[in-house]
């Protein structure tokens, strides 16, 4: 028997993926089954269960997909001094991550911002995909914070904020922005970039004395 190439069996992984992906962002995950994933890939549960074990492992295999590539992303900003522009940066990563799903539409729209949102609402009930979630946000933020590290070290950004305040915030506005989109539609990348340029332009104020109306 001919041995399968590894581009093939990369390539099989591929399209279970993909095909849990639509079913997911279709139905959702409670709503989808298994049978509908085997029919939505046109292959035989042989050939899907060689992957996967079920849905819960599809889930987690898609969100650590994702988490994994944002993070490489930002890993390789952080090592360049200094990093890219801010808005440009956060622009590029997601734009990069939304085109490399850009074929998955279901009803007309992107699956991804769908899936990303029905990950979250699994978080409370399913342990493994929470402990994904949480590892991949935790190495995000992580590369989030080399990245204003750099900032700082070439004068970009002030000192007296602590990294980690504004690796939150950017994550904290990425994942907005998806929510956004999963529930009112899709909105270009430059979106973000350009409110994001708005926001640096805003000058820096000293901090306000305690007790004062916006204090």
């Amino acid at each position: 028997m001919a041995r399968v190439s590894q581009a093939h069996l990369d390539a099989r992984r591929r399209q279970i993926l993909d095909a849990a992906a639509l079913c997911f962002a279709r139905n959702g995950f409670h709503a989808t089954s298994m049978q509908d994933v085997l029919k939505e890939a046109d292959l035989s549960a042989g050939a899907v269960y060689r992957y996967f074990s079920g849905k819960d492992e599809l889930i987690a295999a898609i969100v650590s997909e994702v988490l994994g590539g944002v993070r490489a992303a930002f890993e390789e900003a952080a090592r360049q001094s200094p990093p890219p522009p801010l808005d440009l940066l956060v622009a590029s990563v997601l734009g990069r991550t939304l085109a490399a799903r850009e074929s998955l539409i279901v009803d007309g729209v992107p699956a991804f911002p769908r899936l990303v949102v029905q990950a979250w609402s699994e978080i409370p009930r399913n342990a493994e995909l929470a402990a994904v979630l949480r590892e991949g946000y935790d190495s995000v933020r992580a590369a989030w914070g080399l990245i204003v590290e750099g900032y700082q070290q070439a004068g970009r950004m002030r000192t007296d904020i602590a990294p980690d305040h504004v690796a939150r915030t950017m994550i904290a506005a990425v994942t907005g922005f998806i929510a956004q989109q999963a529930l009112f539609g899709p909105a270009p990348v430059d979106v973000l970039r350009d409110g994001l340029r708005a926001l640096m332009s805003v000058p820096a104020e000293q901090p306000r004395p305690t007790g004062s109306p916006l204090g």
